[in-house]
Parts: structure tokens; C-alpha cells; sequence
């Protein structure tokens, strides 16, 4: 129908959450709500009522690649009939009002999201149309809340974003990423032993050089030059680039001493 190339080649990862966009209003942010989906490991869509119809060829182009989700999407007439599969239905939610429900966190949502489907039940995520979000009607089908604990002098997102942040805490529940790390590309983290013979090549010609000026200092002084080189992780190549800062700096002091 349109040409597309089908973008990167996205398919389902076990059983996810159902992406529900109830009444979408601009075929844009259906496409850029597709593109958080396929960051956060999501896939399913289903769209409830889109205004403009369905589909339309501006969500492809806003999609960034994610073509194979919106070329799998459902149509659905009614929140009723998009949710009929499903064991359990969350709804976000930026201003609940006069409903009795649990309210959970987005990261407390991914997580009731995960237990529900690692017992094999089928669970859906509804997202409200993007001038006033879900109204009671909507959110009488679902069995929580979820509601970002953002700024609260200011609590606007867009669709794309509010289908991130929930895209973005399903993933994250299992993603086994450092929280830090150190990148050393081609070199590595200098070991003991390399650390020892630079040191040892430091205070020899610091020793030559005199640089101990007062010999009941000099334990404490290499104390401290130790602890600056294992305060951190100093990588091999860090090593052998002040190797040959102290060797030039030992010559050219050899060479004026002539």
C-alpha cells in the first residue's frame, strides 16, 4: 500500500503488554508512540476509535522504523471490544477523579505488568486521546491506575512520552545493565602488577631527580602518590602514556645536566 521498506525487522518478545490508544487524535503520535514501543521491547497495538481513521500514512513517517508494529495494529470500534481478550487492563491516568481504584507508579504498574504475564495472563496498558486523556468511562474497564509522580506545577506529556516512560520501566525491570561502568575500549584496567612497575619507575627518577627534599617526608609523599593511582581505575594505556611522561621528563633533565 504505501512502499515502505518494513524498517527493522521488530517482532513480539514473549508475552507483552497490549499498547491500548483510545481515541488517538493525530496519526503522528500514533507513529511516534509506535517508535517508544519498540524501545521498551513492546509490540502489540491496538488503536480504539482513531478520529482520523486508520491507517494513515503519516504514522509510518513518524515512526522512526517502527513500521511493523503499525503494520500489526488492531482497530477496534470500542474500549469494550479492544480489552474482551484480556485478563487484566491498566490504565494511565494524569487526573483520576471520583474513582476507587489502586494508583500505582509506572514503576509499580511494569511491575504488577510483569507478574501478571509471567503467569501467562494476557494484560493490556490504556492510553487516554491527547487533549484530555481517558474519562471515567474509560477507566471503569481497568483494574489500576497508573499516574507518573512528576512535577506537579506541571504534568504535560505527550502521548509518544507517557507511552516512553511505561515502554521504558517494562524494559528496565529486566535489563541487567551496570548502573556504572568504566569504558576502556581497546586498552584495560591496569592491573597490580602494572600499576607496581610504574610506580616503581616514578619514584626511581623522582629519586634521581631529587625530588624528595626532605628523606622523613619521602615515605608519606609516596604514600600519597599511591593513593592517587588507586583512588580510581587507571587503565594500561593511562600507564604507558605516564611512563613516557616520566622517561622524557628524566631525559631532557639528563640532557641539561650535561
Amino acid at each position: 500500500m504505501t512502499g515502505r521498506d518494513g524498517g527493522p525487522p521488530l517482532v513480539p518478545q514473549g508475552n507483552t503488554p497490549v499498547v491500548i490508544l483510545v481515541r488517538p487524535q493525530l496519526a503522528e503520535n500514533v507513529g511516534t508512540a509506535a517508535r517508544a514501543m519498540a524501545n521498551g521491547g513492546l509490540f502489540h497495538m491496538r488503536l480504539v476509535a482513531p478520529r482520523d481513521g486508520w491507517p494513515q500514512e503519516r504514522a509510518w513517517r513518524t515512526a522512526s522504523g517502527a513500521d511493523r508494529i503499525l503494520d500489526a495494529a488492531q482497530v477496534y470500534e470500542t474500549v469494550d471490544d479492544a480489552v474482551a481478550d484480556l485478563h487484566h487492563v491498566y490504565a494511565t491516568c494524569p487526573r483520576p477523579r471520583h474513582v476507587i481504584k489502586p494508583i500505582m507508579t509506572a514503576r509499580g504498574g511494569a511491575a504488577e505488568l510483569h507478574a501478571a504475564t509471567g503467569r501467562g495472563l494476557k494484560v493490556g496498558l490504556m492510553f487516554g486521546p491527547e487533549r484530555a486523556g481517558l474519562d471515567t468511562e474509560d477507566m471503569a474497564r481497568a483494574d489500576g491506575l497508573i499516574r507518573y509522580p512528576l512535577n506537579p506545577a506541571f504534568m504535560s506529556l505527550n502521548l509518544a512520552q507517557a507511552v516512553m516512560i511505561m515502554a521504558y520501566e517494562w524494559w528496565m525491570i529486566n535489563d541487567q545493565t551496570d548502573a556504572r561502568e568504566l569504558m576502556t575500549n581497546e586498552t584495560h584496567i591496569a592491573t597490580k602488577g602494572e600499576l607496581e612497575n610504574f610506580m616503581g619507575h616514578l619514584i626511581s627518577e623522582l629519586d634521581e631527580c631529587g625530588f624528595w627534599r626532605s628523606e622523613q617526608k619521602r615515605p608519606g609523599m609516596v604514600r600519597n602518590l599511591r593513593h592517587f593511582f588507586t583512588r580510581g581505575e587507571v587503565t594500561e594505556q593511562e600507564l604507558r602514556t605516564l611512563h613516557g611522561v616520566v622517561r622524557e621528563l628524566a631525559n631532557r633533565r639528563k640532557t641539561s645536566e650535561k
